[in-house]
């Protein structure tokens, strides 16, 4: 299959990259981080998380940090909600998007919030439905994929039957994520081949973590199966709970230099995304992770240092 022509990048770096820090990150940091990856071409961006704040204390700021950012046209600006009071606070926040989750494991789910897959995922009917009522677009999140922390591999089977059920509640998108980050690209190359036998390919995502330095490999081998929708977070951000040492989202910049190379169009200026890289690092004082941002980062001070 001819690999696409253009893709679609979801900066989930506000939302998933951030959600675990430790320290609160203030929220005049996460406005500015979201609209400097609007202004740098970023169509889709993960802005907040409605969740209890017990629970993710770091998301707390949701309702601030959506009042505070500067939208732009043809900008979807996404949040996670996991009930209908989640859903209630992206109405008020006008929010372009929500996210609901289940797992393609079994093993997880029962783990993390005591339930089967069938159950967690008929809880969300009613916040669908509701979503759609105010014109919202929903997006379905299908976490582990690839494999589990839990119970291992998980079957091709259970990741179609998620698809599934998430279709039926009329989802726009379906992401294919590799929570732990242990797919390998002949893997990505089977589920995604599955997966779109039942949900159209345009409108699945690929949700690739890098815990095994596999990311990159595994976008490349989705581009292959036509999948042109891909998650990333700008320097890297974030960390998985369930993976000691991992380092979580695939960085936003290593995607761009890899689709620049392809010649895949992506609308997104890569020099720009070098510096929020840079920015939110310093921000926060944890290193930055992607590759590409580095190096590039490095190419471009030693040529202001040298051109004088």
């Amino acid at each position: 299959m001819a690999m696409p022509q253009a893709v679609k990048i979801v900066e989930v770096g506000p939302r998933d990259g951030l959600q675990n820090e430790k320290e609160f990150v203030a929220t005049q940091v996460k406005i500015e981080l979201i609209n400097r990856l609007s202004a740098a071409g970023f169509r889709n961006v993960e802005a907040a998380s409605f969740v209890s704040p017990k629970w993710v204390p770091q998301m707390a700021d949701g309702t601030d940090v959506m009042a505070g950012i500067e939208r732009r046209a043809g900008t979807i600006y996404s949040v996670l909600t996991p009930n209908m009071r989640g859903l209630e606070g992206a109405i008020a926040a006008r929010a372009d998007e929500i996210v609901i989750f289940g797992a393609a494991s079994e093993a997880f789910s029962q783990k993390n919030i005591n339930c089967s897959i069938a159950e967690s995922i008929e809880r969300f009917v009613p916040v669908a439905q509701a979503a759609k009522a105010q014109g919202i677009r929903v997006r379905g999140s299908v976490s582990c994929s690839l494999g589990c922390p839990y119970q291992g591999e998980v079957p091709v089977s259970s990741v179609v039957d998620v698809v599934e059920r998430f279709a039926a509640l009329g989802c726009d998108e379906i992401d294919i994520a590799d929570t732990i980050g242990v797919g390998t690209p002949k893997r990505t190359r089977e589920v995604f081949a599955a997966v779109t036998q039942v949900f159209p390919r345009e409108r699945l995502s690929g949700h690739f973590h890098d815990t095994y330095g596999q990311a990159l490999a595994n976008i490349y081998a989705a581009l292959e199966e036509g999948i042109s929708i891909f998650h990333a977070s700008v320097a890297g951000l974030g960390g998985c709970p369930y993976a000691k040492g991992a380092t979580g989202n695939v960085a936003t910049e290593d995607v761009l230099y890899l689709m620049n190379g392809l010649g895949i169009e992506t609308g997104i200026d890569l020099a720009q995304v070098v510096e929020i890289g840079d920015f939110i690092s310093t921000s926060i004082g944890k290193p930055n992770v992607s590759r590409a941002g580095k190096a590039l980062l490095a190419k471009a001070r030693s040529e202001k240092t040298t051109c004088v």
